[in-house]
């Protein structure tokens, strides 16, 4: 009888239309994520400085995603790998084996199996996806169960430029648990990253959600640390807030979701340079090999050096060297995304300081030949156009290469600065080409009466 069972049980899995039709189940597979390779290395990047520290309410979802994202960069063992230890990890979290925060994780590896051609562990994970669903029914007939719905809003914010979507699929969890405070954290976290490159200011419902959140979650040293970015950009004196909550984040392991890059800018916005500096090379003393601090100290020791020109005294040039190692240590140490805007980082800071002119210009000949995809392309166009203007003063190329970030159809602040420079360019009416320039904005899509 078990030899026959076992026969139909393997009969099934090697059916392809069966099996197909019973991975169309909720997980990262099924998602439809932005899998180009430009955005699975990004998102690589960002769980690896994300870190692992016990704790982490979110560390089973980190691993998830890894084991996707490691799939669809080509290394099938480090995503089986990660994919495991998200299973571990939910155990260890819940402090149970089984329960409805593993669906996505055994749909995961369901569709890892088949694409390995391994159908029948692919079957045994489905079995298990139906015995979860089975046994864990939405609270909500028409939604899916918030685990579900929680892991998805999450994974989202990770690949969603705008966040909306993940903001809803955190509402939906939220209502239907809402007992669930670091859901409703990182659902405010996600609606205020979407205004990050905004002038207007948030909404009354979103100060009221951040609030709340911060009531519920007052330990959330990243979310403290948001809010007082934002209140800084408004105007608030909170310069003591800041500090009592450098205190708080230095006890924090080191970590992006810390709130350290957040509470950099807010001593940025307070016109505070210095002790941005002061912190960041605080931090990396203690912990000299982490490579996100160094990113952080790399982008204070920018923005002091392009401040100068209007508050602060002129950078030594010890502040200058360290400056250019710090960016020469971070395209080592991330090879890909980043080290494309450290790259031209740096040559912005050879141009500007004078140092070394000949290799800023070299550096971005060399960006300008890279294979990118179109979306990487705006932010080397655009600061080349202004590279151009500022340092070789060659108005009409710099004209030119605005132009070429601006007919990139993909929306973004960087965009709509070219295209409000070209605005700026023709209204003046100096330029030989503000002819050229109007029949230019009168044909892009989307380009809004002033």
């Amino acid at each position: 009888m078990f030899n026959i069972f076992k026969h139909l049980r393997f009969s099934a899995a090697q059916d392809p239309s069966t099996l197909e039709s019973r991975l169309n189940l909720e997980c990262h597979f099924t998602w439809g994520l932005d899998s180009s390779r430009v955005r699975l290395i990004r998102s690589r990047d960002m769980l690896e400085d994300i870190g692992t520290e016990e704790g982490n309410l979110w560390l089973g979802h980190i691993y998830n995603l890894q084991g996707f994202i490691w799939y669809q960069l080509g290394d099938e063992q480090k995503a089986l790998d990660f994919l495991t230890s998200a299973t571990g990890t939910f155990r260890q979290l819940k402090n149970v084996d089984e329960g409805p925060w593993l669906v996505v994780n055994f749909g995961n590896l369901a569709w890892l199996h088949h694409l390995l051609e391994e159908d029948e562990q692919s079957q045994d994970y489905l079995s298990k996806v139906d015995t979860l669903l089975r046994e864990h029914p939405s609270p909500s007939h028409d939604q899916l169960h918030p685990e579900i719905c929680a892991e998805k809003a999450w994974t989202l914010m990770m690949f969603d430029k705008d966040k909306k979507q993940a903001a809803d699929y955190f509402q939906k969890a939220v209502e239907m648990q809402p007992d669930m405070v670091h859901w409703r954290t990182s659902r405010v976290i996600g609606r205020v990253s979407a205004h990050k490159y905004s002038n207007k200011n948030l909404d009354q419902d979103i100060w009221k959600e951040m609030r709340e959140a911060r009531e519920l979650d007052p330990d959330n040293t990243y979310l403290a640390a948001l809010e007082l970015l934002i209140r800084a950009k408004r105007g608030d004196q909170v310069k003591d807030e800041a500090h009592e909550l450098e205190e708080k984040i230095l006890l924090n392991p080191v970590s992006s979701y810390s709130g350290i890059s957040v509470l950099l800018k807010v001593y940025t916005q307070l016109g505070d340079i210095d002790q941005a500096i002061d912190l960041a090379e605080r931090v990396l003393k203690n912990h000299p090999d982490n490579r996100y601090l160094k990113v952080c100290a790399a982008h204070c020791y920018r923005w002091r050096i392009f401040s100068f020109r209007h508050s602060c005294p002129n950078p030594s040039r010890s502040m200058m060297e360290r400056a250019i190692s710090l960016h020469e240590q971070a395209i080592d140490l991330y090879p890909n995304h980043c080290s494309l805007r450290k790259k031209i980082d740096l040559a912005d800071i050879c141009a500007e300081t004078g140092r070394d002119k000949k290799r800023a210009y070299q550096i971005y000949q060399e960006l300008l030949t890279l294979d990118l995809e179109t979306a990487d392309m705006q932010p080397v166009y655009y600061r080349y156009a202004k590279y151009l203007h500022f340092q070789r003063q060659e108005s009409d190329k710099s004209i030119e290469y605005h132009m070429k970030t601006a007919e990139i159809p993909v929306e973004s602040s960087i965009r709509q600065k070219s295209i409000r420079q070209l605005k700026r360019i023709r209204k003046r009416g100096r330029s030989s080409r503000r002819g050229e320039i109007q029949k230019f904005l009168e044909t892009l899509q989307g380009d809004q009466p002033e």
